[in-house]
């Protein structure tokens, strides 16, 4: 599994281009091509922060864990300890 950053189906829906995400946050075009072509390492807040303030979402809009069918979590099944 791996984190994947959805810039480019955002930006769709708000039908704006990666060049105004650049222009509007103020972030790098290199930053932002690393993100979207999964070649950065991570992303910070402050990046973070600044796309969901241009595109109006929440982080985890902006973040999907690939690779897993199901969002909801499973919970755990733990021993009963012995007395």
């Amino acid at each position: 599994m791996a984190i994947e950053i959805r810039v480019d189906e955002l930006l769709e829906e708000h039908g704006r281009s990666f060049y105004w995400l650049a222009k509007e946050t103020g972030i790098s075009h290199t930053t932002l091509w690393r993100l979207k072509k999964g070649k950065a390492l991570g992303i910070n807040f402050e990046t973070l922060e600044k796309i969901c303030g241009a595109l109006d979402c929440q982080p985890g809009d902006v973040l999907r864990l690939a690779g897993n069918e199901k969002t909801t979590r499973k919970k755990s099944v733990r021993a009963k300890p012995k007395q």
